[in-house]
């Protein structure tokens, strides 16, 4: 006889939930840390994005500055905008998390999924192309991104969970 026991341990609904929405919440706050690394990295001799170097840029912020002061402020005005964007949707992510999928609310759940994939779907095709996806690069992400979908993934089995119980 299959039973669900014999698939999965014994975990309550509110158990999954607690531990998935955490994890989620745990992500998002990932997500902010890879934010701040990206600011800080703006306003150091490194300039250029966390695992990105002169294997994929020729150049570093010095020559960028002297080549052009304009193009130096402009792409220093992106990394301050993209690390902001990041931040704000990490927020977001731990705080739909936290607040709404841990009470069990389908539609934070959802929207907590959808904005780092929007943000990912958006953000990681263009790293291809261009020989900027190193795993020093994008490593972190990907880690945080796994974590993240192990929470989604738990707490969504607690969500199914507590809907078919009710």
């Amino acid at each position: 006889m299959a039973t669900e026991s014999a698939h999965l341990p014994a975990v309550s609904a509110q158990s999954a939930l607690r531990a998935g929405s955490a994890v989620m919440s745990l992500a998002g706050i990932g997500f902010i840390g890879y934010a701040v690394i990206f600011f800080v990295r703006n306003f150091t001799d490194s300039f250029l994005e966390l695992g990105i170097g002169s294997s994929e840029v020729s150049v570093g912020k010095t020559q960028i500055e002297a080549f052009s002061p304009s193009l130096y402020h402009y792409i220093s005005h992106l990394h301050i905008a993209v690390s902001g964007f990041i931040a704000a949707a990490g927020l977001a992510v731990a705080c739909l998390a936290w607040f709404g999928v841990r009470r069990g609310q389908m539609w934070a759940w959802v929207t907590a999924v959808a904005v780092p994939v929007l943000a990912l779907a958006v953000a990681l095709p263009a790293h291809y192309p261009w020989g900027f996806d190193t795993l020093g690069h994008l490593g972190l992400i990907y880690l945080d991104t796994l974590i993240f979908v192990a929470g989604a993934a738990l707490a969504y089995y607690g969500l199914a969970r507590s809907r078919k119980e009710s």
